[in-house]
């Protein structure tokens, strides 16, 4: 897939309507459309990376981590779970490198 066919890369460049709660140079969040918990953010880097597997520059692992935390805090989310699905058998379905951000339930544990 190219990223001009590329659903997530259409939200960060605001050529597709979502519910953004952020947004600078490097990333983008929104809410996903299927949410999972209460809150159930997801986190991209505005550059098309399709799999966590695909990062040359760890300055993208940064960027998302780093928006992840800060997201949280401005939503007072005490406690919160961050996945990354690395591949179709890990349940990635979109081939857009993203970080799920959960939270407002109780979370299990194994997950999957």
């Amino acid at each position: 897939m190219s990223s001009s066919d590329c659903l997530f890369c259409k939200i960060a460049a605001a050529e597709l309507p979502a519910d953004v709660v952020y947004r600078d140079d490097a990333v983008t969040i929104f809410r996903d459309i299927h949410p999972q918990a209460p809150t159930h953010l997801l986190i991209i880097p505005n550059r098309h990376v399709a799999s966590a597997s695909q990062v040359a520059d760890p300055q993208v692992f940064a960027s998302l981590f780093s928006a992840a935390t800060a997201i949280a805090q401005d939503h007072a989310l005490r406690d919160y779970r961050l996945v990354i699905n690395n591949g179709a058998g890990a349940g990635q379905s979109v081939f857009h490198l993203h970080v799920h951000l959960l939270s407002g339930r109780a979370l299990q544990w194994p997950p999957g």
